[in-house]
């Protein structure tokens, strides 16, 4: 039996993220300065964009940079590092809450935690895009599993009478983006706007 190759970006089954060949096991002290690194370098490229100095970030993590370049030896696997992590970390966040007995508060609940990391991201799509070009698998594939979850807790909201019908996945993509575009200088307005959005997209009474 000849079996049929597949389309598309190859994730993996437990989790839906971007496949990659499979690595070693780390030490518990490797991986412990992996795990620092990482975080390290999500607040470094939340503060001060995608270029913040690796020096800062190894700094951060409390470990030298020899460290860091074992575990990263380039600044775009680091990146790419942390954009597969926060992709991970905001879906993960979307299946704890397609579970709640609340569609509606769970999509709007998502829709700021979707707000809050583009609002972070500081360039890091961008940086990446411009290494890799818009169509590499990996970014493609992060945009799929975070266009998933959207799909996925707009169509709950939908079916319980939460939110308008004519929604789609991109326009809620669209308008979280320009939230978080518009407020890139002022922050604090970030929640208002979201606020004024959500409202927008929820279904109307009959006049």
């Amino acid at each position: 039996m000849t079996t049929q190759p597949t389309t598309g970006p190859a994730t993996e089954p437990a989790t839906g993220q971007p496949a990659r060949p499979a690595a070693p096991p780390m030490r518990a002290d490797a991986r412990r300065s992996h795990e620092r690194l990482l975080a390290a370098a999500t607040a470094a490229f939340a503060e001060n964009g995608a270029d913040a100095p690796l020096e800062d970030i190894a700094r951060r993590a409390g470990v030298g940079i020899g460290t860091l370049y074992r575990h990263f030896p380039t600044r775009l696997d680091l990146q790419e590092e942390v954009f597969r992590t926060q992709v991970s970390a905001v879906c993960a966040q979307g299946d704890e809450l397609a579970d709640s007995p609340s569609p509606g508060e769970a999509f709007a609940g998502w829709l700021r935690v979707l707000a809050d990391y583009l609002a972070t991201k500081r360039g890091l799509a961008s940086a990446l895009v411009a290494a890799r070009g818009k169509d590499a698998e990996m970014i493609s594939a992060c945009s799929q599993i975070i266009r998933g979850t959207a799909e996925h807790l707009l169509a709950r909201a939908q079916q319980a009478g939460a939110v308008r019908d004519d929604l789609t996945a991109t326009d809620i993509m669209m308008l979280v983006h320009g939230v978080a575009v518009a407020t890139e200088r002022a922050p604090e307005q970030a929640d208002r706007l979201l606020s004024l959005t959500l409202d927008g997209l929820r279904t109307r009474d009959p006049a």
